[in-house]
C-alpha cells in the first residue's frame, strides 16, 4: 500500500473514531487507545512508511472483535486497514 493511500486510510479511521459518540467502557479505552496508535502512525508516515508494530496490530484486532457488532463502519475500516498490514508484510 502506497503511504498516500495508508495516511487516507488512517484519516478515515481518526474521523470515525471521533464520530462515535455511545461507546461502553470497554470501548472507549480501545478507542482512546486506537486513536493514539493512529496519531503515531500518521506522525510517522510522514516521515518514515514503516508504519506498524506488534502492540498496535493487536489493538486493531482487539478493536475489531469488541466493535464488530456496534459499529459496522468502523470494523470495515479496521479489517482494511489490517489487510494492507498483512499484504505488506506486517
Amino acid at each position: 500500500m502506497e503511504n498516500k493511500d495508508l495516511r487516507t486510510l488512517l484519516s478515515e479511521l481518526h474521523d470515525e473514531i471521533e464520530n462515535i459518540h455511545e461507546v461502553d467502557e470497554k470501548g472507549l479505552v480501545l478507542l482512546r487507545d486506537l486513536n493514539a496508535d493512529i496519531t503515531a502512525l500518521l506522525e510517522r508516515s510522514e516521515e518514515n512508511p514503516e508504519p506498524a508494530n506488534v502492540s498496535i496490530i493487536q489493538n486493531l484486532e482487539s478493536s475489531l472483535s469488541h466493535f464488530e457488532v456496534t459499529h459496522p463502519s468502523l470494523t470495515t475500516l479496521i479489517s482494511k486497514l489490517l489487510e494492507s498490514f498483512s499484504s505488506s508484510g506486517i
